[in-house]
């Protein structure tokens, strides 16, 4: 069964997306993502918006568990290379602020959905971790940048080449999130923050975040040749063995068999 986005105003200016996937941890599949693209697509009058999980997630990131073994590498792959980086390049060209409000794991692509807003508030309880090497996955250069700009080159390897999760106030030390409230406070919180930054001057607002946008575009271009094979690097690792292995071995809670092809 798919998922869904609600789709909510709780305050005036202010457009809520909540991720709907409850029976898979609020995994990120293409109803979803599609719905990202376009709710962001049309905010109408909205001046701020909330990017929020339902059922106490976040996200768990891609939803590849279930794609049959005959299926994988293109379907895997077209999930990660069109859904999902559409949905997170609308959250880049926003004219408005976003928020993410995490109120329990945010993980994997998850976590980059949320890296994506420009602010992000998390409650306590919350987890976070980039579980590429767990799983036998070449992460894209354009999420790694992302981390990179955000937390650092020290903390962007230790996220990724360890694997685990790390806590909210860790989060908190590391720069991944802006503000760590209790569970019960959250939404309170997080609407409160969207109130004042939809209060904001608009065109303030909005050219800001274009000069932020293009100063991060300077710092991460890449030689075109060597951006190629980066794609590449990343588009063999699902048509991997060791892929396969890794989602499997996550799913059926075992230690994975690596075999390096």
């Amino acid at each position: 069964m798919a998922g869904s986005l609600r789709i909510d105003r709780p305050i005036d200016g202010v457009l809520r997306l909540s991720i709907s996937n409850a029976c898979k941890r609020n995994a990120l599949d293409q109803p979803i993502l599609d719905a990202i693209a376009a709710a962001l697509d049309t905010l109408d009058d909205a001046r701020c918006v909330v990017l929020t999980g339902s059922d106490g997630m976040f996200s768990a990131g891609y939803d590849i568990g279930q794609i049959a073994e005959e299926e994988f590498e293109v379907e895997a792959e077209k999930l990660v290379a069109h859904p999902f980086s559409a949905a997170l390049a609308a959250f880049d060209e926003a004219q408005v602020p976003t928020l993410a409000a995490l109120g329990g794991a945010a993980i994997g692509g998850g976590l980059e959905l949320a890296l994506g807003c420009d602010l992000r508030i998390a409650c306590s309880r919350a987890k976070l971790g980039m579980p590429p090497a767990k799983l036998g996955l070449t992460y894209s250069h354009t999420g790694l940048r992302r981390f990179l700009d955000a937390i650092g080159e020290p903390r962007t390897r230790e996220l990724f080449l360890l694997g685990r999760y790390i806590d909210a106030d860790t989060a908190l030390s590391w720069g991944l999130v802006n503000w760590v409230v209790e569970e019960a406070d959250l939404e309170a919180v997080t609407l409160e923050l969207a109130r004042q930054l939809a209060s904001n001057a608009p065109l303030a607002m909005s050219g800001n975040k274009r000069v932020l946008r293009e100063l991060l575009r300077a710092q991460a271009r890449v030689d075109a040749g060597v951006e190629r094979e980066l794609i590449e690097l990343r588009e063999s690792s699902f048509a991997s063995h060791d892929l396969r292995e890794g989602v499997a071995a996550f799913a059926e809670k075992r230690a994975p068999s690596w075999k390096g092809r």
